[in-house]
């Protein structure tokens, strides 16, 4: 069966229509190189059966580590079970996009909840749902900052993750604007001094990340007085969601944006996606934020009831007026988030906690050893950059032994030669960290 199943009667009455000859019509943008000639040379097709057991031979061929030392942007978090149910349920799972909104109050009210809670962790007044990841949900915030003032120059922390800062500068051609970086300090914080020599009335956004990529936890509020000083807006990001459960909310601190990824939020690592980008606003931004917004309210019989408040997407009535062209919500993700969330309550302050407790301790075992050495001075939440003697011969020797290694950081930041970037969550045990200091050593 053709995958578009027209008799060829309805082709002909199709092609009359708009005036066309042939189906190969169709295709005269395409130049005659880049046709196809003959049919792909596939291998026959398979039955069932045999597709189950090739399957399993592909699967048998995952090689799943003690433990991950690996952050940089995904991170190994527990999920709890409640998650993986809610999210299967067919209701959810098969629903890529509410397009009859209105009238889906389970998934209304998922949404709401989410909302709800990304708000009370970031200190704002309004959160989306969702974006793709965090690396546009930094870029969407900074173009939307840039729309917003009329102005053109955008500011990014050197110290924010790597792909983050690719995606803005992206987004900023695209539209014209021009990206500067800001050197970071010897505490992996952003220099502050550097920031305020860079500033100017041109300046529409400064981008940051608390904790950034080395896992340095940065102060928001002097950067938030000095960016609001030249009447910029602040961006503020985060590599990892689980710290919004123990430092102060960045929307508390004066951000004006705040985004970041929530992968953490109980979202597995699967080859690196799907991941749900998390971003939210002062209510001042409320008409301008991308994606759609859930209300509460009661009906005619006062029965509480939830309804799409607000949606700028550019398939609606923003149109060529929409501040973004994202065309997905990200529901699924926002759910096992809002599920995660709800599983662990207040739970998530002690869960932080301990990544910081884990990342110290292991940061600690590891400069113990010769040739090992902090790169830099910030206080880290879960991931921390260090010196050693040779960080692919480490990770080799980590792998020999069933760990994932860390981030060789000379790819991305050339200045500190043979960096390595650790990290370590909940996830790692106290003798996994035993463990690496002692094949390390």
């Amino acid at each position: 069966m053709d995958y578009v199943p027209h008799t060829p009667e309805e082709q002909i009455e199709m092609m009359k229509a708009i005036g066309i000859e042939s189906l190969e019509a169709l295709f005269a943008d395409i130049p005659e190189k880049y046709r196809l000639k003959k049919l792909l040379e596939l291998p026959p097709p398979l039955s069932e059966q045999e597709i189950w057991g090739h399957m399993s031979n592909l699967a048998a061929r995952n090689r799943l580590p003690k433990a991950t030392l690996m952050g940089a942007g995904a991170y190994h978090h527990y999920i709890p079970a409640v998650v993986g149910h809610m999210i299967d349920r067919s209701e959810f799972y098969t629903a890529y996009t509410p397009y009859q909104a209105e009238i889906s109050q389970g998934i209304l009210q998922a949404i709401y909840e989410y909302q709800t809670m990304i708000t009370r962790l970031t200190g704002t007044k309004v959160a989306n749902a969702s974006m793709y990841d965090g690396a546009t949900a930094m870029a969407e915030a900074a173009v939307l900052a840039a729309k917003t003032l009329g102005r053109s120059r955008l500011l990014l922390a050197r110290s924010i993750h790597p792909e983050y800062r690719r995606v803005v500068k992206t987004y900023a051609w695209a539209n014209g604007y021009d990206c500067t970086e800001i050197p970071y300090g010897a505490s992996g914080q952003v220099d502050a001094e550097a920031l305020r020599g860079l500033l100017d009335k041109t300046t529409a956004a400064v981008c940051v990340q608390s904790p950034n990529f080395f896992g340095v936890i940065e102060d928001v509020k002097p950067l938030a007085d000095l960016v609001h000083g030249q009447q910029s807006l602040l961006v503020a990001g985060f590599t990892d969601a689980t710290s919004l459960g123990i430092l102060k909310p960045a929307g508390d601190a004066g951000a004006d944006f705040i985004v970041g990824e929530g992968q953490g939020f109980g979202n597995p690592m699967n080859y690196g996606g799907p991941y749900l980008g998390i971003l939210a606003s002062t209510d001042a931004f409320m008409r301008k934020i991308p994606g759609r917004l859930v209300g509460a309210t009661v009906d005619r019989e006062g029965t509480r009831g939830y309804v799409l408040t607000l949606q700028t997407r550019e398939q609606h009535i923003r149109r060529e007026k929409a501040t973004s062209n994202i065309c997905s919500n990200e529901a699924l993700c926002m759910l096992a988030a809002a599920v995660y969330l709800a599983s662990l309550g207040k739970n998530l302050k002690k869960l932080a906690a301990l990544n910081v407790w884990k990342a110290n301790y292991l940061k600690n075992r590891l400069t113990a050893l010769p040739g090992w050495k902090p790169l830099f001075s910030g206080p880290v939440y879960n991931e921390f950059a260090l010196a050693c003697p040779d960080a692919r011969a480490a990770n080799a020797r980590l792998e020999a032994a069933g760990y994932t290694g860390g981030y060789a950081l000379s790819k991305d930041y050339p200045e500190l030669g043979g960096g390595i970037l650790l990290c370590a969550t909940e996830m790692l045990r106290r003798e996994d960290m035993d463990c690496v200091a002692d094949l390390l050593k």
